[in-house]
Formats: C-alpha cells, sequence, structure tokens
C-alpha cells in the first residue's frame, strides 16, 4: 500500500513488478507523472522513478523492505504484514512507513527536503514554465509528513515479470527510465 501526501498532484503513471527468480525478493518499480524539481532543463524526461524492494519468508509475508530514497538505499525488517510506503510531495522518495525520521540519512531528511520547497522556489516556478505542476508547497512541516492518501499499488500494475534483470521489461513498460539499482546491496 502506498501512501501519498495528501497535496501530491503527480500521479503514479506506471508500475512493474519483479520477482527476483532465484531470492525471495520482489521490485515495485514506480514511475510518477514528473518530478516537482529540474522539470525546466532541457530534454528532460517527464517522469521520475522509484523502487522499493521487499523481500518475504517461505510462506510469502513480508520480512523485510529497501526503498530507494534520494541515492540511498533505505533497510529495514518488517513484520509480516501488510506493507506500507510513504511517498515523499513532489520529489516521490519512498519511505517505509513508520520509519524514524532520525534515520535518514544527512542531508536526505524531510525537514531538508522541506526546507529545499522554499529555497527550491524559483526552480519550481520554471519548471511550471515548461510542464504544469505544483507553484511549491505551502503548507506546515506536519502537513509535508501527512501521508494520508493511501492507494493500493495493485491496482495499478502494468506488468509482472519474474527475471533478474529487468532492463527490457522496464524499457518496454517505462521507455526511457532512470536505471536506478536493480536490487538492494547484497541481493
Amino acid at each position: 500500500m502506498l501512501y501519498l501526501q495528501r497535496d501530491e498532484t503527480f500521479p503514479l503513471a506506471r508500475a512493474v513488478a519483479v520477482v527476483h527468480p532465484e531470492r525471495r525478493i520482489i521490485a515495485y518499480h514506480l514511475l510518477w507523472r514528473d518530478d516537482v524539481n529540474g522539470s525546466w532543463i532541457p530534454l528532460t524526461v517527464p517522469t521520475d522513478q522509484e523502487i522499493v524492494w521487499v523481500g518475504y519468508d517461505s510462506t510469502a509475508a513480508p520480512t523485510q523492505v529497501w526503498t530507494y530514497w534520494h541515492g540511498a538505499i533505505l533497510h529495514t525488517p518488517w513484520p509480516k504484514a501488510q506493507v506500507g510506503i510513504n511517498v515523499q510531495w513532489g520529489k516521490h522518495g519512498s519511505l517505509p512507513r513508520g520509519i524514524r525520521e532520525t534515520d535518514l540519512p544527512p542531508l536526505r531528511t524531510l525537514n531538508f527536503f522541506y526546507a529545499s520547497t522554499i529555497f527550491l522556489l524559483p526552480d519550481i516556478l520554471l519548471g511550471d514554465i515548461t510542464r504544469k505542476g505544483p507553484l511549491g508547497f505551502f503548507h506546515s512541516y506536519k502537513r509535508y509528513r501527512d501521508f494520508s492518501r493511501p492507494i493500493l499499488l495493485v491496482e495499478h500494475l502494468d506488468a509482472v515479470v519474474r527475471t533478474a534483470d529487468p532492463d527490457k521489461v522496464l524499457k518496454a513498460v517505462f521507455g526511457n527510465y532512470s536505471h536506478k539499482p536493480t536490487w538492494p546491496p547484497g541481493i
């Protein structure tokens, strides 16, 4: 289950589930329609790829979650229950639901990104000239952390494949994409 920040304007455009053929892990590649930053840069592809990995045990219960978070891979054990992922406003970084904000890498905290919405306002406004989107995030930090809009990922899956190298499938479904790590380290 994905939990969007309630003011998110960019929809989930496509999603692909990749089941590893030898390991108990599934990669969920998420393609969001655009990103709030950098959309004015010439030749920028108007999408934002993010990844969530779910490790599971022999009963198919989730036991581990990894997420791609702005160049870092976050990891947390999961309590054999429905996986919940909080999706950051405008940037779509994926956070395991319930993660402590103090566990986020320095300069990649929610506090930092919230402050960036003010400092990067010129970037956001330039992007709005080329592709319409939000003009900024003009609410409180508490609201920035309000991940209250649930969406079922299963309703957005365009493909489910079993492969260790999903590049061809991702190209076919996403077109040009970011080529972020296929699997978390050690897999």
